[in-house]
């Protein structure tokens, strides 16, 4: 029997992943409507979860136990995803004013 993916490595993966942070950042922040902002988290999702594959297939130490969650990686971006596009949304609003 396999042994279980702690949460904590999914959950820091996801927190901790550049590749979703920027692009959320840039996508909420060239939104112009607030209902845009959750296309931006699946784009910045689906381009963090392409980095997380590339960094297990270059066998970094950190990302290969994490590899078996996929699911849960993708998901919990996206949430992180809407959080970091609203954030940039919001500071765009915020300059424009």
């Amino acid at each position: 029997m396999p042994t279980p993916v702690d949460l904590n490595v999914v959950l820091l993966t996801a927190l901790l992943n550049p590749v979703v942070i920027a692009v959320a950042l840039w996508m909420g922040h060239s939104a112009d409507q607030r209902q845009k902002l959750p296309v931006a988290a699946f784009a910045a999702s689906a381009a963090g979860t392409a980095a997380v594959y590339v960094a297990a297939r270059l066998g970094m130490p950190g990302v290969v136990r994490a590899t078996r969650a996929e699911a849960g990686i993708f998901i919990a971006q996206f949430v992180l995803g809407l959080v970091w596009a609203a954030a940039g949304w919001g500071l765009a609003r915020r300059r424009s004013q």
